[in-house]
C-alpha cells in the first residue's frame, strides 16, 4: 500500500493505502502526461480524477463505519482502503462479480461522495410520528464538519477533528445544535510472534546487569582515581602481571572509541560537515586574497577567478586523496610482485637470446661481419 510520500509512477499505480495519516499533500499534484500515455495493452492504467476534483482533507479513513446513499437495506460496512486520486472508497468482505479468474478478488469501491459516517445508536423519534415515542435507530452523518487542522510536531502530520453538523434520521429537538464529534478509528495494535530458541526473552532485555562504581559516601574521602588507559589495557592483555583492580572501576570510559562505529551514518554525517565547513572555509580565504589584490580586474572578475581557482584546488586534493587510498601497503606490495616478474621475464628472454647458439648445418647463410669475427675468433684460438 503506497501513501504517495515519493511521488513516482510506482507510488501512482499503487495509490490505495490503509492508512488515514495526513503528512502531505502529493494526492493534489497533477500527474504527469509521460505516466499517463500506455505504450501496449499490458501496461497497467493510472485511475484518477483531475487535481481539481481532489478532496485536501479526507473525513473518512480505513476502519471507518459507512453506509452507502441510496442503499434501501443501510447496510453498514467497514471502510477497508482509501484512494486519494481517484476519490474512492474500498470497502471490506465486499467482492465484485466480474473478477478475472486466476487473480485474487477485488474488493468493491465507491465514490466519497456516496458514504455516510456511522455515529451509533441515539433515541430518535420515527420518522411515521415525529411527535411520538421515541426509539434506538442507526443515525449516520449527513453533513461533516471539522476543526481547523493544524501540524503536530510530536507526531509528525496534520491533527483535526471531524463532527456530524446534520444527521439522518434527526435527533430530538433537544439535540439541535449540538456537535456530535466523531472519533478516529484506533489503529489495532501490532501482534508480535512469541519468542523462539533464537530470541531474546523480554525478562532478559529489562535486566540491569549494569553496576555502578562503588565510592565511599564521606565527603572528606577523595573519589577513586580514574586508571590510565595503559593500565587499562595492560589489564585488559595481560591481567596477570598486572595488581589487581576493583570490578567495579570506571573503566567504561575507555570503551567509547572501541564501540563507536566510524563507518555510521552520524560519523559519516560529522565527517561530511567538517569536509564542507573546510572547503568553505577555504572559498572564503581564496575570495579575500583576490579582493585584496585586484590588480586592474572589478570586484566580479575577482570573484569568479578565486571561485575558478577554488574549484581546481578542490580537484587536486581530490585527485591527491584518490591516489594515497591507492598507495596503500596491500597494493604497494602487489605492484612490487608485478614488478619483479616483469623484470624477471625480460632478464629471462634476454638471456635466451644472449646463449643462442646455431649449430653448422648445409644451406645455412651466416652473415660476413659475424664469420669474419668467428674467424678472429678461431685464430686467437690455435695462436694460444
Amino acid at each position: 500500500m503506497s501513501s504517495l510520500k515519493y511521488f513516482t509512477k510506482k507510488s501512482v499505480l499503487s495509490a490505495a493505502t490503509q492508512s488515514s495519516v495526513t503528512t502531505h499533500f502529493n494526492h493534489l499534484r497533477p500527474i504527469p502526461r509521460a505516466w499517463v500515455i500506455r505504450r501496449s495493452k499490458y501496461d497497467p492504467k493510472i485511475k484518477s480524477v483531475r487535481p481539481a476534483d481532489r478532496i485536501k482533507w479526507w473525513n473518512i479513513a480505513p476502519g471507518d463505519q459507512i453506509r452507502l446513499r441510496g442503499d434501501p437495506e443501510s447496510i453498514i460496512h467497514e471502510v477497508l482502503s482509501i484512494n486519494r486520486l481517484s476519490n474512492r472508497v474500498f470497502l471490506k468482505n465486499t467482492v465484485e462479480e466480474s473478477s478475472a479468474e486466476g487473480q485474487p478478488p477485488k474488493s468493491k469501491n465507491y465514490h466519497y461522495s456516496r458514504c455516510q459516517l456511522y455515529l451509533g445508536e441515539f433515541e430518535v423519534p420515527t420518522p411515521d410520528d415525529p411527535s411520538g415515542l421515541l426509539s434506538f435507530q442507526h443515525v449516520f452523518a449527513l453533513r461533516i464538519g471539522t476543526t481547523q487542522p493544524y501540524w503536530d510536531y510530536r507526531l509528525h502530520r496534520y491533527v483535526w477533528k471531524r463532527y456530524a453538523v446534520k444527521t439522518v434520521p434527526k435527533l430530538q429537538p433537544s439535540e439541535y445544535g449540538k456537535k456530535i464529534f466523531i472519533p478516529w478509528p484506533k489503529k489495532p495494535e501490532r501482534k508480535y510472534p512469541e519468542a523462539g530458541l533464537y530470541d531474546t526473552l523480554a525478562e532478559d532485555v529489562a535486566k540491569i546487569t549494569y553496576k555502578l562504581p562503588h565510592f565511599n559516601p564521606d565527603k572528606l574521602e577523595p573519589l577513586p582515581p580514574i586508571p590510565s588507559e595503559a593500565e587499562y589495557l595492560d589489564h585488559i592483555y595481560n591481567p596477570h602481571r598486572t595488581p589487581y583492580y576493583d570490578p567495579s572501576a570506571p573503566f567504561e570510559v575507555y570503551l567509547q572509541p572501541d564501540l563507536a562505529n566510524p563507518h555510521s551514518r552520524a560519523k559519516k554525517l560529522e565527517r561530511w560537515k567538517q569536509y564542507q565547513a573546510g572547503i568553505h572555509n577555504l572559498l572564503k580565504k581564496i575570495t579575500a586574497y583576490e579582493l585584496a589584490n585586484l590588480d586592474g580586474r572589478t570586484v566580479k572578475q575577482a570573484r569568479s577567478d578565486a571561485a575558478f581557482k577554488w574549484r581546481e584546488q578542490v580537484k587536486e586534493e581530490q585527485a591527491k586523496k584518490k591516489k594515497a587510498r591507492w598507495m596503500h601497503s596491500a597494493q604497494m606490495l602487489k605492484w612490487e610482485r608485478k614488478n619483479a616478474k616483469k623484470e624477471k621475464k625480460e632478464d629471462r628472454q634476454r638471456r635466451r637470446l644472449t646463449e643462442l647458439m646455431l649449430e653448422d648445418e648445409p644451406n645455412q647463410v651466416i652473415p660476413k661481419a659475424l664469420a669474419v669475427k668467428k674467424a678472429k675468433q678461431t685464430k686467437q684460438g690455435l695462436k694460444a
